[in-house]
C-alpha cells in the first residue's frame, strides 16, 4: 500500500464485511511523542482468539474462496517498517479495534494519502454505516 488512506479502506473494508453499522477512525500525530496512530474501531462480528492471534499471517483469510488475506499483514509491515506496532483487540460479538503505531519522523512512514477522497468513498457507498473520522495533531504539550 503506498499510503495510510488506503490502509485504512481496506481495514475498513474488514470491519464491513464483519457487519459493522458503526465504524470509528482515529488518527493522531504526535510531534512530542514522535508518534502517529491510527485506530479502527467498530461493533462488527469480532474475531475469536484463534482468527485474531492468526490475523496478521499473510497466508490466512477467512474470505471464501481466497487464499491470502493481506490487509492486516501490510499494515502490520508498514508499521513495522515506520519503527511501529500493531495491535488488534476483537471478541466474538464485540467488534474490533486494530491500532497502528508508526513513527512520525521514520523516513520510511507512508504519507498519509487523500484521506477525505477514502471517507467519501465510504460514506457514499455504504449509507447504511454509521462513520466517524477523527484527526489530532498535537505537539504533546
Amino acid at each position: 500500500m503506498e499510503d495510510l488512506s488506503l490502509h485504512i479502506l481496506d481495514i475498513v473494508e474488514n470491519s464491513l464485511r464483519a457487519n459493522a453499522k458503526h465504524i470509528g477512525i482515529r488518527l493522531v500525530q504526535n510531534k512530542k511523542k514522535d508518534e502517529l496512530t491510527l485506530e479502527v474501531e467498530d461493533d462488527g462480528d469480532g474475531m475469536s482468539e484463534e482468527t485474531r492471534r492468526r490475523s496478521t499471517h499473510p497466508f490466512f483469510t477467512t474470505k471464501n474462496g481466497k487464499k491470502v488475506g493481506l490487509g492486516l499483514p501490510l499494515l502490520a509491515q508498514s508499521a513495522e517498517e515506520a519503527g511501529g506496532t500493531l495491535e488488534i483487540e476483537s471478541a466474538r460479538g464485540k467488534g474490533t479495534t486494530v491500532v497502528a503505531v508508526f513513527r512520525l519522523s521514520h523516513i520510511d512512514r507512508k504519507p498519509l494519502g487523500n484521506l477525505e477522497e477514502t471517507m467519501r468513498c465510504l460514506k457514499m457507498t455504504h449509507p447504511e454505516v454509521n462513520f466517524h473520522f477523527v484527526f489530532e495533531s498535537t505537539d504533546g504539550g
